[in-house]
């Protein structure tokens, strides 16, 4: 599901270069080659003393794995003979490995224990075949990279709609046509990329290490261990390109509504083309892959709209301002702010933030840090390198902090953090934040959070703290009275005067499928459903009275304490396309998921959201509705994600025959 099978002996070996190889022995992650020599090799004497891994502070990639220079030295010298051994024809050891050894090999990478429930997915997440089940009808394949098209009975007509051409919907485009579906795409940018069309702002980049934050069935020849935005709407491109997909898409075009249309088992979506023209699209299935991030939250402040500079949301960056030598003030210090800030700090006059409330942010250890040629060349020609590299970012951006996000109720400071482990993170995110501000110890009241570490959503330090102490640059915490003519005036009255106002304030999250109504059977819309914003849905898919309407990226899927969207999205793909596949089967028309298990799985979602982080009372976060209610994120581990999105039971759903007309 995650990454190609690794090919045996007698890959394509077009681009090989020995040289370039050995040079990537002297630079590669020790840890992952010493998981690449067990498989190419089949000897587990590299998962003995001593060549133990210590574990990783922080999540960074433990490059040596904290072992002596010349166990270092052995592990570089044998996984090149066992690299060149294995391109020049010899197969693969342990081709297949079986989940408790492959739970026992990422142990081993990490330093640490992982959990055994982790064999499954670490086997998907290499591209190798699930192990055998008794249900016949899991076995199929859930790898969203396959052609699954032969398992599959598509009826004639049959089409699929799919609202957004980003990240979710691509994906959702690459599985359907991988089962032989017909489907388009309604886009209502110019291009693809949904986020990194929009968002062009100075410094906009991601904050997951992208060979983990890119499509399984797409690996690319990242130039960054953490690209910018340019790089990230160019790979959205390049997929694009690489599946054919735009062929589908109708750029330029918005949805306006959607309707479910009960006696045709089909839905009614309205469409606005970029002349004005409008019409009516019908399809069996509906896919919306809208996002979150849309639409843009301006905060309600008075007179913001008498300033006579320019005045902007970070996501409608203006392309042609120049900020030299501008007063310029931010309202806001979220992760968009952050990442613009440090980018423009050196060329404006002033930079005036105002911050609500600060923000924990962990060190950046690869950022702007180009990957080496001779890795790339690694990545590209040594899939098993590249599968094993991945699975340990996996591990380090996902599940590992889990743990320390459960309240502890016998915790002596719930004040200030959670339980032990968290009142750790606590201490060294402390810490390291005193490092980067140095003998600017005025700013630590300000910028140092109470709220326990995870609790609003985990930031990366991209020069943030050091930016802080620059002579031009001032932090208020002071509540915003009102926005003048040429500046901002706090309550108490302090003017700060500005030539550029930069809104920083994020988007809507808390709307879902806010930009077009939506009705389902009974007539009635999502959004009254929702209560505006209290969304709902089982497993963050579908919503009684919704017949055939799936969700991507819906509420309680975010996975605050770390994770790929992306990966996030292929494991819902793999749910959906399995109900397809038995809803073609057992010649069903309509799926509606059940009331009685749509509300139990969220009564568990709320219980198990009382027990973690993002209901701690110290904090506000985007995470929460009005109601204190978290409809974000998701209280679960990556790894029960995966687990419940690996086969989709009937049962849950209410179903109907397909109707002929």
């Amino acid at each position: 599901m995650i990454d190609e099978q690794p090919k045996g002996g007698g890959a394509d070996t077009s681009g090989w270069d020995l040289a370039t190889l050995q040079q990537a022995m002297e630079i590669a992650n020790v840890p992952t080659l010493l998981m690449v020599l067990v498989q190419l090799t089949g000897e587990r004497k590299w998962m003995a003393d001593p060549f133990r891994p210590v574990r990783a502070r922080g999540m960074g990639d433990n490059d040596t794995g904290g072992l002596p220079e010349e166990i270092v030295a052995e592990v570089r010298a044998a996984a090149l003979e066992a690299i060149e051994a294995w391109r020049k024809g010899r197969p693969v050891a342990i081709a297949d490995p079986s989940p408790s050894l492959l739970v026992e090999m990422l142990s081993w990478a990490m330093g640490e224990d992982v959990p055994a429930e982790y064999g499954p997915m670490t086997k998907a997440q290499l591209g190798l075949p699930p192990e055998p089940s008794s249900d016949a009808s899991s076995d199929a394949s859930s790898d969203v990279s396959s052609d699954v098209s032969s398992d599959f009975r598509v009826p004639a007509g049959f089409e699929a709609v799919i609202i957004g051409a980003g990240v979710s919907g691509m994906c959702a485009a690459v599985a359907l046509q991988r089962a032989g579906v017909n489907y388009s795409i309604i886009e209502r940018q110019p291009d693809v990329g949904g986020v990194w069309q929009e968002n062009h702002y100075p410094g906009a980049g991601v904050d997951t290490p992208n060979h983990l934050y890119s499509y399984s069935f797409a690996p690319y020849d990242w130039t960054q261990y953490f690209s910018l935005r340019d790089e990230l709407h160019a790979y959205l491109g390049h997929v694009a390109d690489l599946f054919d997909l735009r062929r589908h898409i109708r750029f330029a075009t918005s949805v306006e509504s959607a309707a479910y249309v009960e006696d045709e088992q089909r839905w009614a979506v309205d469409i606005r083309n970029d002349d004005g023209t409008t019409e009516t699209l019908r399809c069996n299935v509906l896919f919306s892959a809208v996002g979150i991030f849309n639409p843009l939250k301006m905060p309600d402040i008075a007179g913001l709209d008498q300033f006579e500079g320019p005045m902007f949301h970070t996501a409608a960056w203006p392309d042609d301002l120049d900020l030299t030598g501008k007063r310029v003030v931010i309202i806001g210090n979220g992760a968009s702010a952050m990442q613009t800030a440090p980018e423009i700090q050196p060329i404006v006059e002033s930079l005036t933030i105002f911050q609500r409330s600060p923000q924990w942010a962990a060190p950046f250890e690869h950022f702007r840090t180009a990957v080496p040629e001779p890795i790339r060349f690694l990545l590209r020609e040594v899939p098993h390198y590249r599968a094993w590299y991945r699975v340990r970012l996996g591990w380090t951006f996902n599940d590992r902090v889990f743990p320390s996000l459960q309240k502890d109720d016998s915790w002596q400071h719930p004040e200030r953090s959670l339980n032990a482990i968290n009142d750790g993170h606590r201490e060294f995110f402390t810490r390291y934040i005193r490092s980067e501000v140095g003998d600017r110890t005025d700013l630590l009241d300000k910028i140092v959070p109470a709220y326990p570490p995870f609790g609003k959503r985990m930031l990366m330090d991209n020069g943030w703290y050091r930016m802080l102490t620059n002579d031009n640059v001032e932090l208020v915490t002071d509540r915003i009275a009102a926005v003048t003519a040429d500046g901002v005036v706090v309550e108490d009255g302090r003017e700060f005067g500005a030539d550029v106002l930069v809104v920083a304030t994020g988007f809507d999250v808390l709307r879902f499928l806010s930009t077009y109504e939506i009705r389902g059977r009974s007539g009635r819309s999502l959004r009254d459903t929702w209560s505006d914003d209290d969304a709902r849905a089982y497993i963050g898919m579908t919503i009684p009275d919704f017949p055939n309407l799936f969700v991507l990226y819906g509420p309680n899927t975010q996975a605050g304490h770390g994770g790929s969207l992306i990966f996030l999205i292929e494991m819902q793909m793999n749910y959906i396309t399995d109900l397809l596949r038995q809803m073609f089967a057992d010649d069903i028309g309509a799926i509606e998921c059940r009331a009685d298990v749509h509300d139990a799985y969220n009564e568990a979602i709320d219980r198990a959201h009382e027990r973690m982080v993002w209901t701690h009372p110290g904090m506000e976060t985007y995470y929460r509705n009005a109601r204190g209610r978290v409809v974000v994120n998701v209280p679960y581990r990556n790894v029960d994600t995966f687990e419940r999105t690996r086969h989709a039971d009937l049962s849950d759903f209410v179903t109907e025959s397909r109707r002929t007309s």
